[in-house]
């Protein structure tokens, strides 16, 4: 029978193929002529779209475990954080690098001036701080405040959903449905904290005094 390790490790394995698969993708239709007339934009918009579906899928595990009991799904959580890490750090270079050749007056010109471009960029440095406090000797060095600083992760998440939501010019399907779905994720952690405080709730006082009596 598999050990609960080997398991994990399968788990892990299995987890980090499926994260590399869009940028594998991208890479084959890179070398195959396969991007369309605008590559630059293409790899942008996918590159981009993935950083936010790996973002809402690290959001989407505490509640599934929560839900349905998945205690197996936990080391998810990081994987798929440090995956939309990945592929915004890849949607930045590209912005970076590939539309305005490291034009930093350009940039911080694009940065001011087009709402969805500061958006976006204040999202990622959200996940800046998330990525680099993301190993288990900064969680064990940062105690309770490794598990305050990674509320930024909510923030991040919403700043993205508006950035794409500010950028799309006519059909806002798209990232409708993602800010759906971050709202509900929000929920469903609302929901958690409020069903846990009140099992918390001290019993009043004279139903204290009842209890000792008996």
């Amino acid at each position: 029978m598999t050990s609960p390790a080997r398991r994990a490790r399968a788990l892990q394995a299995f987890s980090i193929a499926i994260v590399t698969l869009p940028a594998v993708s991208l890479a084959v239709s890179a070398f195959t002529d396969g991007l369309g007339a605008n590559p630059v934009e293409r790899v942008t918009h996918v590159t981009g779209a993935w950083a936010l579906r790996f973002l809402l899928s690290s959001l989407a595990v505490t509640p599934l475990r929560r839900l349905f009991g998945w205690s197996w799904a936990a080391p998810l959580r990081r994987t798929l954080g440090l995956a939309a890490f990945g592929y915004a750090c890849l949607h930045y270079l590209i912005y970076l690098g590939l539309e305005h050749f490291f034009d930093w007056q350009l940039i911080v010109e694009d940065v001011l001036e087009r709402r969805y471009v500061w958006a976006g960029f204040a999202a990622f440095l959200c996940l800046v701080p998330l990525a680099a406090t993301s190993t288990r000797a900064m969680i064990g060095r940062l105690g309770r405040r490794w598990v305050s600083l990674h509320r930024l992760v909510y923030l991040a998440a919403a700043l993205a959903v508006i950035h794409f939501l500010w950028l799309v010019k006519s059909d806002l399907r798209e990232p409708l449905l993602y800010g759906a779905v971050l709202t509900l994720l929000l929920g469903l952690r609302l929901w958690f904290w409020l069903a846990r405080s009140r099992t918390r709730k001290p019993a009043p006082n004279g139903a204290e005094s009842q209890i000792s009596r008996a």
